[in-house]
């Protein structure tokens, strides 16, 4: 029985210093504002840190899936940043696999290599976030 190969989309320099920064401006959302908002909320507030810190994005952009070169479906992202990683917003009492399942298929939708799933209702932050890469 031969192994089945796993293909990864490795994140190059410039997306995982793209992921610092984000990381960066959620971190400062979450101690301005602290955690049991909306996750509207957030979108908002990380969307003007975006700004203030100059961070290139473009909110809820819209991606297709395809099935057998036909449009089947679509979503939005909450953002696309420098137009190479997707970064996924929650406000919930913790993430489930579902969550990830979203984003993986915003993944496979695209070509984007990196997602980065961040839940902002937790105290520390850096225990809601989880970095996603897609393997097929």
């Amino acid at each position: 029985m031969l192994a089945k190969e796993v293909m990864l989309r490795q994140p190059n320099e410039e997306v995982e210093k793209l992921a610092y920064r984000v990381i960066g401006a959620a971190i400062e959302v979450n101690q301005v504002l602290g955690y049991g908002f909306l996750e509207e909320v957030y979108h908002r507030a990380l969307r003007e840190e975006f700004l203030f810190r100059e961070i290139p994005h473009t909110c809820e952009h819209p991606v297709k899936l395809y099935y057998k070169c036909r449009p089947v479906g679509e979503g939005k992202l909450d953002f696309l940043v420098g137009e190479s990683l997707i970064v996924e917003l929650k406000s919930v009492q913790s993430l489930t696999p579902i969550h990830e399942a979203q984003v993986l298929s915003y993944l496979k939708m695209t070509t984007y290599p990196l997602a980065l799933l961040i839940n902002f209702n937790v105290s520390l932050l850096k225990e809601g976030i989880k970095r996603i890469i897609f393997s097929s």
